[in-house]
This record gives structure tokens, sequence and C-alpha cells, in this order.
């Protein structure tokens, strides 16, 4: 009789978790809360238009590459359409009134960004074959299971990412530019390890795309292949406690009353919503609990979701992060005139080949605590003082949208919010936090979320235990789902496949 794993949360963690268990045998149920799966694949539409939530574009999905070979094991490639972000600039840095575009590939990379710092030709060289060496150093972000250097990998966890780039670069100017997609994984200053910024640098690298459609439609297509494979997923189905005897896990309160046995739990909530459900059992250690409650938590973000006029703004196959100041650091300490100093600014790819933009996303760090009056409320009933805020909030963002991009401000038609709580409040994370746990580098192992708890058979997995974003999350789940079927096995899957 096959094990019985129930899930909790169906974001991209826990669908990959089930794919992964169930395709090998398990018994697989996925608890969902809400009335959709995906967790922050999840996509909204209003006024016709469609909008995302959180997976806005990924990176190495060229044939071959590191993303293209998890989709082809997770069974759900050839389900998706994938449209290529510009390979002369998916990425453009707007710095003291100067663009600054990221190329796809090292060499073209070095040629590009050379052409702006020419006396740091040999500087950058360095830098981008560093970031190629630590990322090959990780067995987890190449695949290639016993045959890295995690000495070079433990090496760059430890020093914090300007500590490292000023060793690197020589020109002010030109680590800023290196550091500005900061936005995608909420850096801060002496704080944020150099390795993550190498990783999520090669990976956009090495191509970029976003999803045709939207987000969502990796979501429908892995709960396609669950369904295949006998899966259940159990929506508006909210686990309210896990439930152990006095060695092991036993079952999952759902909805405070149903009971859903199981030999193995997965939680891919956040690690303090886990303690939350581990409440009463001594299984769980005081010592570990602080441990969880202390970790720092990433910033907030307050997104704007923007509706255009019919066939008048030119669809953008490239994202944009623009600095009102002089640096890309610091954006997360502002106040009420400062505010934004910068912001990352997206649009959304209905079809491949689109000619205009139907939608679009603008994302600036928000202070969860800026919220406080708020925080004892709930989406859709926070009172009209919340609204007036984000109001003028979305109005002081669109103003500022409109300085680097002259007249988008007049093809507008209407726009719609989200702030922290909204994140807080359907996804579960800590002060509703852009990433979850904060990466620090003077925490050493103790700012790390383990994916084994103390209890057996309990486990936790999603973007907490390694880093956020699809690749992060995904070599999480081969981190949690090794624990089952052994790392070699899961690897030479993956190969296979």
């Amino acid at each position: 009789m096959s094990k019985k794993v129930v899930i909790i949360g169906s974001g991209m963690g826990g669908l990959s978790c089930a794919i992964v268990l169930a395709k090998n045998g398990y018994d697989v149920t996925v608890l969902e809360q809400g009335v959709q799966s995906g967790g922050c694949l999840q996509c909204f539409k209003a006024k016709g238009a469609k909008f995302e939530t959180g997976m806005h574009f990924v990176g190495s999905a060229d044939r071959g590459q590191i993303l293209d070979k998890m989709m082809r094991y997770l069974e759900i490639r050839d389900k998706l359409r994938l449209s290529r972000l510009d390979t002369g600039s998916y990425n453009v840095v707007c710095l003291q009134k100067e663009k600054f575009a990221f190329a796809n590939g090292k060499d073209r990379f070095i040629e590009q960004m050379s052409g702006y710092f020419p006396k740091q030709k040999d500087n950058i060289a360095r830098y981008r074959t560093l970031i190629e060496d630590i990322s090959a150093s990780s067995a987890l972000h190449t695949l290639k299971y016993g045959g890295t250097d995690n000495v070079l990998n433990s090496k760059y966890q430890l020093l914090s990412m300007n500590e490292v780039m000023e060793e690197l670069i020589s020109d002010p100017m030109l680590q800023n530019v290196l550091s500005g997609d900061i936005p995608l994984y909420a850096a801060e200053w002496n704080k944020t390890p150099f390795s993550l910024h190498a990783f999520i640098m090669d990976w956009y690298n090495r191509s970029s795309f976003r999803f045709a459609g939207g987000s969502d439609t990796v979501a429908k297509a892995m709960e396609q292949v669950l369904s295949g494979y006998g899966a259940e997923i159990r929506k508006r189905c909210k686990a309210t406690k896990i439930i152990c005897d006095d060695t092991k896990a036993t079952g999952v309160e759902i909805n405070g009353e149903e009971i859903v046995n199981a030999d193995i739990v997965i939680s891919t909530a956040h690690p303090a919503r886990t303690m939350e459900l581990l409440e009463g059992t001594k299984l769980i250690r005081p010592a570990f609990r602080r441990r969880i409650a202390n970790m720092p938590q990433t910033t907030g973000v307050f997104s704007l979701y923007l509706h255009f006029k019919e066939n008048t703004v030119e669809y953008l196959n490239r994202n944009y992060f623009v600095y009102e100041t002089d640096s890309p650091w610091g954006c997360g300490q502002y106040d009420e005139t400062s505010w934004p100093k910068g912001y990352l600014y997206m649009h959304f790819c209905d079809e491949e080949g689109q000619k205009h933009a139907k939608t679009g996303v603008v994302l600036s760090y928000m202070d969860y605590d800026e919220l406080a009056p708020w925080h004892n409320t709930v989406v859709g009933r926070r009172g009209p003082a919340y609204e007036e805020f984000v109001h003028n909030r979305a109005l002081k963002l669109i103003e500022s949208l409109n300085k680097e991009f002259p007249g988008i401000k007049e093809n507008i038609t209407g726009f719609h919010t989200s702030t922290p709580l909204t994140y807080r409040d359907y996804t579960g994370t800590e002060r509703g936090a852009l990433y979850g746990v904060a990466k620090d580098v003077s925490l050493g192992i103790a700012g790390r979320v383990p994916h084994k708890t103390r209890i057996p058979n309990v486990f936790m997995a999603g973007q907490n235990i390694n880093s956020h974003g699809m690749l992060g999350v995904m070599v999480g789940t081969i981190v949690v789902c090794s624990e089952l079927l052994t790392p070699e096995y899961v690897y030479g899957q993956i190969m296979e496949a």
C-alpha cells in the first residue's frame, strides 16, 4: 500500500512536490485554502483584462537549460507557451537619467556592458566569470549531483553582495548598475549574500521568458499532470492543525473539523504559519520556534496594476528597473515625500508576438509598518481611509512612471492596487514579505530555514527553504523529495526526462 502524503499549500512548491511524489507512487493530497491553486502563479481578471500576481518572468528555459529540464521532468513544458524577452535588453536599469541594457549570454553581456563602461571591461569579465563559477558550484542549480565545488558556493553565501561587488568593480556607478535588478530578490546592504545575486543573475542571463497567457497556465498544467497520476487537490480546505502523537505526525486537520490521515506531511506555508499548525506538540523544541519567529523577513511591495487604452502602448518585451535616486540601494527606507525611490515596470504577455500591451504592472517597495492602522483588517474590509491611502500612492507611482515614460499617464484607463496586507492575507507570509524569509550573511546557518523538522515525517518546502522564484522553489522541491526518494534517484529522473 502506497504512503499517504498530505501537502499544505498549492503554490509552485506544493504542486511540484505533489507531481514528483505522485509519479513515484505516493498517494498525494494537496490542501488549498482558496478557490484556485497556484499561489503566486495565480492571475486575476478585471474589466476583461488579465494580471499576474507574482510570477512575471522566468529564466534558463531554452532547450537543455535547467528550467527547461525541470519543466520536462514535471511534464508541463509541452503544455506551456513561452514568449522570449529581448535578448539584447531583457532587463533595463534606468539610473541617473541613463539606461543600461542587460543582454542575454555571458559574452554578449560583457561586450554590451563594456560599451557603457569601457575602462571596466576586465572587471566586468571577472564579475561575469565569478557569477558563472558560483552557479556551476551548486549541484542543485546545475543538476550535476556530486560533481561540484561546494567550498566556492559556501564562501559566497557568507559574503555580502555589495562587499563582493566593491572588490570586483572599481567604478561605483557600474556597481550600482550591476545591482540594479535587486527588486527581484529584495537585496539589503551588507546582508544579502552574493551567492543569491549570482544565482539569479546567471538564471536570467542564460535566457529570459514570459508565459504567454499568464503564469496561471503553469498551475493549470500542473493540475492536469496531477490528475493523470490520481492525486487530489482539495480547495477551500484550510489546514488548521498538523495532528501529532508522541513520535510523529498522523494527519492534518482542515477547516477546524475534518482530519485527513497522513504518513507524511509537507508544509509549503510560511515557516511561521507551519509552527502555528504545530502548536501544542512537544516534538518541536521552544528554541526552534523562537528561531523561526525571529527570522528577518524581506520587504513588502505595493503593486499597481494598469489598464491601457487599446492599441496605444507598445508592448515591451523587457523589464525596466527605474530609480529616482542615484543608487538602487535603500529604496525600502523612505518617507511620504521620498516614496517611490524606485520601481520595477513590466507588461503582461497575452500572446506571443503581440504589438501593444493591454495591461502592465508597477512594483515598488512598501514597509509593512506603514500599514499599521489596518493590520487587523481583511481584504475588502479595510475602510475608506485605507482606500484613500492606496489611491494616493497609486497616483504618485503613475506620476513617477510618467517621468520615465512620457505620455503613459494619458493612456491609462484605470488601475487596481495591492499592498503587503493583500499579500499577507492571500499567501500567509509573515508581514506580507515579498519573498518570505530574508537571507542575511551575519546570521550564518541560523538564518536558513531547514527543510526537515524534529518531527521525522514533517517537512517544509516552498520559497523559504532555498530561494524564491520558479527555479528557487523547485530546487527546494528536489531537496525535500530527495529525503523520500534519495538524491541520486531524483537527479537521475530529471536527467532522464
